[in-house]
């Protein structure tokens, strides 16, 4: 053989395995988006039902320590496996040990469907995420899949839970690449993380389930005082999204002090149940959404968002289910939008540079959450968004909402004494 014909020998042998790789992902991918996008398409109507039947009875207010029993109770005798929820995935892509049970979707489903109808503050991507990763996970006996390819299917299905219950399909595909490794991302994921979400989201649209739409938002060009004020506001989305974390695991551990495990949420209930009849339980109940489309058009109050903040660091640190992401874009808009009485950025833009920054500072995941404001809100004002997200995740320093999150690379050389330890062990 001469080494002219190896030479094309190892080129066509390259190309064919690149070809299979493809192949086979892409069959896997489209089981998984199929999986994912249909489950996220049934949550998202069922969620909308929940929401607009407890806006129209506000009475069910009342029975929200009831539903904490119910949630509570379930997790007790049948979920105490998978009561980490996101946190158990990411262990899992860590340290595999054995397959996520199937009974984490409808348990998810149910507990967090179930906090919406009466009242609590929670969001839908740890719903989303959950079932994506549980069903994908799935196929590894199913197709009878290698134990190394179980890491690729568990980040392909919390991309396709994320892509289809936010629309943003780029996002969601980053976000499961980045989410499990702070500073890090395991590039041997990209095909599937892609593949996966770009699949689900054409799932959960081919279902005719929509999402919301925001404004679009115009160019402004970079100043000086304009770069400054983004970057204390920045800063300040940071800030906010490492208070976030801290209250949510601070109730957490004061709530595991209560021995049984079901009577978490019930006290929590009580308490989430006052407090929203004190501060107005449409407004700051369930997802927000709302409030999150008026704060791109005029300042809102400056206690807006710290309200959110505790009412669902408080719903979701006693027990309560579903998922921090879309309390964190309240939060963020909110506290975006009041800061335009101080800084001199547009109303719409500051709202949507904390959607993204607050997100970004508590997930640690500022690469996805620059692609998400350029999905929702456009690239005229990319630079802006990719500015509040990285100064975000700067300052929100090692804390987040993922406790099993792993320190891949510090954020600054300071923090160097924490990488390859999780965000749970970090004083």
């Amino acid at each position: 053989m001469t080494p002219r014909f190896a030479l094309a020998r190892l080129r066509t042998l390259g190309t064919t395995a690149t070809l299979l790789f493809l192949l086979r992902w892409l069959l896997i991918c489209g089981l998984i988006g199929a999986m994912a996008g249909t489950a996220s398409a049934g949550f998202l109507v069922a969620l909308d039902w929940a929401t607009r039947w407890r806006e129209a009875h506000l009475w069910v207010l009342a029975l929200l320590p009831v539903a904490g029993l119910l949630i509570g109770g379930a997790y007790h005798y049948f979920g105490n496996s998978v009561v980490r929820g996101n946190n158990l995935i990411l262990d899992e892509i860590h340290r595999p040990s054995q397959r996520l049970p199937l009974r984490m979707v409808p348990l998810v489903l149910g507990g967090t469907l179930a906090t919406h109808l009466f009242g609590g503050s929670a969001g839908r991507e740890g719903t989303a995420v959950q079932m994506g990763a549980a069903l994908a996970d799935q196929l590894t006996r199913w197709l009878g899949l290698r134990p190394r390819d179980r890491r690729l299917l568990l980040i392909a299905g919390m991309s396709a839970g994320f892509a289809s219950v936010f629309g943003t399909p780029l996002a969601g595909a980053v976000f499961g690449l980045e989410v499990f490794l702070l500073g890090s991302i395991r590039y041997e994921a990209v095909l599937p993380s892609f593949l996966a979400a770009v699949m689900a989201d054409f799932v959960t649209r081919a279902w005719g389930v929509g999402h919301t739409h925001y404004p679009t938002l115009d160019e402004l060009p970079l100043t000086p005082l304009l770069l400054g004020c983004t970057l204390v506001a920045g800063a300040l989305f940071g800030l906010a999204a490492r208070s976030f974390a801290t209250l949510t695991h601070t109730i957490s551990k004061v709530f595991s002090r209560i021995a049984y495990p079901p009577l978490r949420p019930v006290v929590g209930g009580v308490l989430v149940a006052g407090l929203l009849w004190a501060v107005g339980p449409v407004r700051f109940g369930g997802l927000g959404v709302p409030v999150i489309v008026e704060a791109f058009q005029h300042p809102l109050a400056p206690t807006d968002w710290a309200l959110k903040l505790v009412l669902t660091a408080l719903t979701l640190g006693c027990g309560f289910k579903g998922g921090e992401v879309t309390p964190l874009f309240f939060i963020g808009a909110a506290l975006g939008s009041a800061l335009a009485v101080v800084l001199p950025l547009p109303v719409a833009l500051l709202a949507a540079m904390g959607f993204v920054g607050v997100f970004a500072g508590a997930a640690n995941t500022p690469l996805a959450c620059t692609l998400m404001g350029l999905e929702l809100f456009g690239a005229h004002a990319g630079v802006y968004l990719a500015l509040a997200c990285v100064v975000a995740y700067l300052f929100s320093g090692h804390h987040g909402i993922y406790g099993s999150q792993v320190v891949g690379q510090a954020k600054h050389l300071r923090l160097g004494r924490q990488q390859g330890r999780p965000l749970n062990e970090l004083p």
